[in-house]
């Protein structure tokens, strides 16, 4: 997307698409029936080390009246019971925990902030499927050996840097750890060690995008060339607005704590057209968000994983309240992919009896090029009736009077497209606060 139609045409992307089939790892290249097989043995063995080994499997399998034995097919995991995050934080810290703990050799969790943390625990095979699964997604998004990588995910309790910093590790790849923060630094680790990858969240490229500019930098003339960005939902306006300003290829790579971290998933840099699951590692299904009815392939759904390799923390039939669908796989065939991710459900705003996600409103702003992509949803309730104030920070360059108009460009879109009356500021640059890891797109106060 351009951000003024005066600007001058640009040069072509520097980076072609790698070949397909390049650099396939075994697991790849299964066949239907030999990746079907491969899942129904592992689906087998993990349900079996799952009710020997976790109290809380154990008791949740004999109240379904369901045991490992009875899973015969792919077909009957769907007579097993769900786990919610819910179960985890129920059984914090370790209750979960499907091996000792002499066993576990690293400790992750989440941040906690809407109650006790998720924990989760790996051992060492549990470990190098991760650096495996994450080197193959690297390859998937056009990395190869030699290729450094920075990575500004979070390190520490947060599985994406260290996730990521051990699976470029494993595909080869020279890792400069830079974590989040120190904004300016990071602009100028960029510029001085040229990485050909950058892995971060969307939201925080974007923050980085607009210290170039601060630098007086042009971000197209760095060094990266591809941009693999994950943790949070993300748009086809985003990856736009992105791969224009930073002349790159930005894929996403999908992940969470409880089921592993980053590399469950990955967007091919020859298709860009949905995440491959990687299916070897973990069995996908979707539900109806608001209650448990198969969801099916091709339909609109809330994401259920269950892993079928993990030895620390199994998980059988996971809520991830991720929004997508299941689709055939393209890039790479023998996987299925799920669509780029819409937004959660337990992220879904209720306003005035309208169901309205973030990402819808992130499309509409990025339309709008007056605006930067950076905004956030206030909500609040003025007398008895939900109203919502949207603020949107102003490009550097958009004069007084391409504000006032863009606000009230978003504003019509949002009444035309979504269905709602809001509020819209157009605030100056800057004027937001970012984030260095997921960035919270909803103030929510109104009242309980």
């Amino acid at each position: 997307m351009s951000r003024d139609s005066a600007t001058p045409a640009r040069p072509a992307r520097r980076l072609g698409a790698p070949p397909p089939g390049a650099l396939l790892d075994a697991g790849e290249r299964h066949g239907p029936a030999e990746l079907r097989a491969l899942q129904l043995s592992r689906l087998q063995a993990t349900l079996r080390h799952a009710y020997d080994h976790v109290p809380l499997y154990r008791e949740k399998f004999d109240a379904a009246g369901v045991r490992p034995q009875d899973c015969r097919s792919l077909a009957d995991l769907a007579h097993f019971p769900f786990t919610t995050k819910d179960d985890l934080r129920d059984t914090y810290p370790y209750g979960m925990f499907g091996v000792p703990m002499e066993r576990v050799r690293r400790i992750h969790a989440s941040s906690g902030s809407t109650g006790r943390p998720t924990v989760v625990g790996y051992t060492d095979r549990d470990l190098s499927v991760w650096a495996d699964v994450v080197a193959r997604s690297l390859r998937a998004a056009g990395g190869r050996p030699g290729h450094k990588v920075h990575v500004a995910y979070g390190y520490g309790l947060f599985t994406g840097g260290l996730g990521a910093h051990y699976g470029a590790e494993r595909a080869g790849c020279t890792v400069i750890p830079a974590s989040g923060g120190m904004t300016a630094r990071q602009v100028q680790l960029i510029r001085d060690f040229r990485p050909e990858i950058i892995m971060v969240t969307p939201s925080y490229m974007l923050a980085l995008l607009d210290e170039f500019e601060r630098q007086g930098a042009d971000p197209r003339a760095s060094s990266l060339r591809i941009g693999v960005f994950g943790a949070e939902p993300w748009t086809e306006e985003m990856r736009r607005e992105i791969e224009d300003r930073l002349d790159l290829h930005a894929v996403d790579i999908y992940g969470l704590s409880e089921v592993m971290g980053p590399g469950v998933a990955q967007e091919c840099v020859e298709t860009k057209d949905g995440l491959h699951l990687w299916e070897d590692h973990f069995y996908p299904e979707t539900v109806d968000p608001l209650g448990d009815t198969p969801a099916g392939d091709g339909a609109d759904g809330e994401l259920v994983l269950t892993t079928l390799t993990k030895e620390a923390l199994p998980v059988i039939r996971y809520r991830t309240r991720d929004l997508t669908r299941l689709l055939p796989g393209t890039a790479r065939p023998a996987f299925r992919r799920i669509r780029k991710l819409t937004g959660r459900s337990d992220d879904m705003i209720i306003l005035r009896g309208v169901n309205v996600f973030p990402s819808q409103i992130e499309e509409i702003v990025l339309r709008v090029p007056a605006v930067a992509p950076h905004f956030q949803l206030h909500l609040t309730r003025q007398g008895r009736m939900d109203h919502m104030a949207v603020l949107v920070e102003a490009r550097e360059d958009a004069p007084a009077e391409q504000r006032a108009e863009a606000a009230a460009r978003i504003a019509a879109d949002i009444k035309d497209g979504v269905g709602i009356t809001a509020e819209v500021r157009v605030v100056e640059p800057g004027a937001l606060e970012r984030s260095v890891g997921k960035l919270r797109r909803v103030k929510d106060e109104r009242p309980r």
